[in-house]
């Protein structure tokens, strides 16, 4: 069997050729870890494969209370999709702890 003619990222069940041995070999990048690609997908598909690019974090939010504990979020965006069996994206969010320190808190009765 042959992935001339495609190449899946993911596990894709619709990803096949006619196989020499088995009935089917697969094109998608799933097949790496059950061993059933076709003969050529490693030169075919791997070459093809571009794997995800993410931009620089952006700035971390306020602290979401006020007075005591609370959380703060930051985010980076996708700037390349994987592709064709490429490495997926790394987180694309964070959040961490954080304790609201307001002037106003410690003046609450």
């Amino acid at each position: 069997g042959s992935c001339r003619h495609r190449c899946c990222p993911g596990r894709n069940n619709a990803c096949w050729a006619p196989g020499a041995r088995r009935p089917h070999c697969y094109c998608d990048s799933y097949c790496q870890r059950t061993g059933d690609c076709c003969q050529d997908y490693l030169a075919t598909c791997r070459r093809a494969a571009v794997g995800c690019a993410v931009g620089p974090w952006g700035p971390w939010s306020g602290c979401s209370s006020p007075c005591g504990v609370g959380s703060r979020a930051r985010s980076r965006q996708v700037t390349v999709p994987p592709r064709h069996g490429g490495d997926p994206c790394p987180d694309l969010k964070q959040r961490r702890g954080c304790l609201g320190q307001h002037p106003t808190c410690g003046t609450a009765k």
